[in-house]
C-alpha cells in the first residue's frame, strides 16, 4: 500500500461503542498483517482509552488509520473527549491511580501496550489521546 487508508471514525457514547472500536481496531490491524499478539495489545489499549473517554470523559471518539512504515504498517488512534480533562497527567498516569473503583492501570498500562503514546489534556476542555504501533505486513 502506498497511501494512508482512509481513517475509521468511531462514536464512542455507550458501552456497545466500546465493542465497536475493538472490533475496527482488530480489523485494521488483521489487514496490517499484526501479529496476534500485536493485534492484543493495539485492541486491549484502544478498549482502555475507549472506556476512560465514555467513563470520565462523557464520551467522544476515535480515529483509526493506518499508513504504511518501512517494511510494515502503523496504525494510529486518536482519541478525543470533552469531558473535565485531567488535572494533573503524571498522577493519572501512575499505576495504582483511580478516580473510581478501578486497578488504576488504564492510562499507564495502554501506553506500555503501543509503541507511541502522547496525551494532552486541559481542565475543563477535555482530553485528546493519541498512539501508534507498527509491525511488519502490508495493508490490503
Amino acid at each position: 500500500m502506498s497511501t494512508a487508508m482512509e481513517a475509521r471514525v468511531v462514536t464512542i457514547a455507550t458501552e456497545l461503542d466500546i465493542v465497536r472500536v475493538r472490533q475496527t481496531v482488530r480489523d485494521i490491524a488483521v489487514r496490517g498483517r499484526f501479529s496476534l499478539v500485536e493485534q492484543t495489545k493495539l485492541v486491549t489499549a484502544a478498549s482502555e482509552l475507549a472506556r476512560n473517554a465514555l467513563v470520565h470523559g462523557g464520551g467522544g471518539e476515535v480515529s483509526v488509520s493506518a499508513e504504511p512504515a518501512g517494511p510494515g504498517v502503523r496504525v494510529r488512534l486518536v482519541f478525543v473527549d470533552h469531558g473535565p480533562g485531567i488535572a494533573d497527567l503524571d498522577q493519572a498516569l501512575t499505576d495504582g491511580f483511580t478516580t473510581g473503583s478501578g486497578l488504576g492501570l488504564g492510562l499507564g498500562g495502554a501506553r506500555r501496550l503501543v509503541d507511541e503514546f502522547h496525551i494532552e489534556s486541559t481542565p475543563g476542555r477535555g482530553t485528546t489521546v493519541t498512539i501508534s504501533s507498527t509491525s511488519g505486513g502490508v495493508v490490503r
